[in-house]
């Protein structure tokens, strides 16, 4: 699934192919994703509609038009967007493709449908429950040691989970809280309010440090993950502990496992995270 590094090389990306270009048409294949796409009334409402700016929020695409009002997209687990220079056939899994007046096509393709595609009328952004019930962005000064070591005081739910939560800090994914809690030197399954102030802090650097360095990479590709130019991102060649079961720990040498919690698997090295 697309998490904040990906869905902030895809922004990046993007920008310079649709900033300051003008909607020609929108073009639907299907008449959902993980929930009914806009109408076709609603999208002719936005076609000449110029794009002013294009922002992530959690892992949700931002357009921003100079009617006033908003396209947002949010990826889903399989979800690419692909900007194509000159006309380009739909492939097998594409949803809905963007045309421009300048020129130029953008492909939105997701296989397995759990992506989505809204759009917010003038003054209808903010208050978006989408967008309004979001924790804060953990590259940005709101996530400070002070907030995260507040939020992990306040609950005994698994530490792994209390970052993972959408409305305490946005886009931490399943690969990103493991990376960050090995650096921290945290077992993922301590309950929040058990850290001391010197480890909340540790692993709220170790977040920002994780996800800034998987953002200069170019986000994770694991399988199918691709920017809107068709490259894919290279952290994985960075990762410390995922998916690298039984492989030796960089830090002592010690062997990696795998734990299931709440659906998802944990890696971890036992020797390094108490």
């Amino acid at each position: 699934m697309p998490e904040l590094p990906e869905v902030e090389t895809i922004c990046r990306s993007l920008a310079p192919h649709i900033t300051g270009k003008v909607l020609a048409g929108v073009e639907v294949h299907a008449p959902k994703l993980r929930r009914p796409l806009p109408t076709a009334a609603e999208l002719r409402a936005v076609t000449g509609q110029r794009i002013t700016a294009l922002e992530r929020r959690a892992k949700y695409l931002i357009w921003h038009l100079d009617g006033g009002g908003a396209l947002i997209i949010h990826l889903g687990m399989s979800g690419q967007l692909c900007f194509h220079h000159g006309p380009h056939p739909a492939e097998l899994h594409t949803h809905v493709i963007f045309h421009f007046q300048e020129g130029g096509q953008l492909h939105f393709r997701d296989p397995r449908r759990f992506g989505s595609l809204d759009l917010a009328a003038p003054g209808e952004l903010a208050g978006l429950p989408m967008l309004c019930e979001l924790g804060v962005e953990p590259l940005s000064s709101a996530f400070t040691a002070e907030y995260f070591r507040e939020r992990l005081g306040a609950t005994r739910r698994v530490v792994k989970t209390v970052i993972m939560d959408q409305r305490v800090v946005v886009g931490v994914g399943n690969i990103y809280a493991n990376e960050a809690l090995f650096q921290a030197g945290i077992h993922p399954l301590r309950p929040g309010q058990s850290l001391s102030p010197a480890e909340g802090e540790a692993l709220q650097l170790a977040i920002i440090c994780v996800l800034g360095k998987a953002v200069e990479r170019g986000g994770t590709t694991l399988s199918d993950y691709r920017n809107a130019d068709g490259e894919p991102g290279f952290f994985q060649l960075d990762l410390a502990v995922y998916g690298r079961e039984v492989e030796p720990c960089p830090r002592c040498g010690g062997q990696i496992v795998r734990l299931r919690h709440e659906g998802r698997s944990s890696y971890l090295c036992e020797a390094c995270q108490k």
